[in-house]
């Protein structure tokens, strides 16, 4: 019989894998609880922990007792093993969050970037911030997750199209990984909203949904098997730029050298929060933000109602779209104007889907509490770190 060498090494590996993932997911457990969930038997399971430990990943916390014979010895992952980064970088603010192995944020910073024309600057000194707060160095670092608004091109990692952010151009994905001296990776923040959402939210588990994201801008997320949809130039989800009957069309939204591209026309000029906050004061709602008058509007009458239905009317174009193509089964409304509306919006954007297209999709606001593109960002490095834990 033909010797392979290699095989052992591999089905250690595996082994490794198999308890370190599930102690990720589940938390302390004993070596016999370890070795039931994966079917490992008990000397594999002792040998897997033990070089677990000699690599300096899991640990013994405490003792199981209540069973036969002598306590169980409690094994769980360091959380110090490794850190990641999550970052929302907007125009106005970054903020940052950090984060230990098993996913409990550590600290969490919000800086104004106006003081740094650079991006690199901005962001290093965010994430230096962010790890000073944490007590923790920068080296510790084992994934760094940016989302950003606009599209980013999947084959280089940059922003190539942003309204919001015109200083993040080609170049600044590599430009960031030297600065950093690791891997970087930058994601639409819809996106990883989405991923939020999937993880903690009102889509959680489900491997088919759209988000849908309505802020100073409109977006939308796909997530199609369990994976995000980004499309080949990572365009997938600008439904702002969608044509709807009697608005007129985009033009010109590329962006030229002393100039900014146009948010005007399509889908989002009826729905983004300016466009809100200009149809609210028609009903009546004088409020600052789109969020304060959707918020105005739930119980305030004849007039509150008129405006929920505008709102839901408009939202309605982009979600029926989407579902005569996608057929999604579920829509979730996020953004400023999504979570302030609740069950009052998402019903009436439920009616009007059914009334203009053949697919009435399940529509529901966002349940993830906190900042959740943040939340997004933190757990896509997550998933980076535990990657290159498991790889090596």
């Amino acid at each position: 019989m033909e010797r392979r060498p290699g095989v052992p090494r591999l089905l250690r590996e595996i082994n490794d894998r198999a308890a370190l993932e599930l102690l990720l997911a589940t938390g302390p457990m004993t070596r016999g609880q370890i070795g039931d969930l994966t079917g490992l038997s008990k000397v594999t399971a002792s040998q897997t922990l033990a070089r677990l430990e000699e690599r300096g990943l899991v640990e013994v916390v405490g003792t199981q007792v209540g069973g036969r014979g002598p306590n169980a010895a409690l094994y769980s992952v360091i959380p110090s093993s490794a850190y990641v980064a999550g970052l929302e970088v907007g125009p106005e603010l970054i903020s940052t969050a950090i984060a230990d192995i098993n996913g409990r944020t550590i600290a969490e910073i919000t800086v104004d970037p106006n003081g740094h024309g650079d991006p690199v600057s901005a962001v290093h000194g965010a994430i230096v911030k962010a790890c000073r707060s944490a007590k923790i160095s920068l080296s510790k670092l084992r994934g760094v997750v940016i989302g950003t608004p606009g599209v980013v091109d999947p084959r280089s990692g940059d922003v190539r199209f942003s309204f919001d952010l015109p200083g993040w151009h080609e170049g600044i994905h590599e430009a960031l990984a030297g600065d950093l001296r690791r891997e970087v990776t930058i994601e639409n923040d819809v996106n990883l909203a989405a991923l939020a959402e999937r993880a903690d939210g009102a889509a959680k588990g489900l491997d088919d949904f759209v988000l849908l994201w309505s802020s100073r801008g409109l977006g939308m997320a796909v997530m199609l098997g369990g994976k995000l949809h980004r499309g080949r130039s990572g365009s997938a989800g600008e439904i702002g730029y969608l044509p709807v009957p009697g608005v007129p069309l985009p033009e010109d939204i590329r962006t030229l050298p002393g100039r900014l591209p146009s948010l005007a026309g399509g889908l989002q000029s009826l729905v983004s929060a300016e466009a809100v906050v200009e149809l609210a004061r028609g009903y009546g709602f004088a409020a600052e933000s789109a969020s304060e008058c959707v918020k105005v509007a739930v119980g305030a009458g004849a007039a509150g109602e008129a405006l929920l239905d505008e709102v839901a009317h408009r939202l309605a174009l982009g979600v029926a779209a989407v579902c005569v193509i996608l057929d999604p089964g579920l829509v979730v409304l996020g953004g400023e104007v999504g979570h302030a509306g609740g069950r009052e919006l998402t019903s009436r954007v439920e009616e009007a889907v059914a009334r203009i297209c053949p697919v009435r999709p399940q529509v529901t606001t966002s349940t993830v509490e906190g900042n959740q593109v943040l939340r997004g960002a933190v757990l896509a490095a997550l998933q980076q770190a535990r990657e290159e834990i498991f790889s090596t």
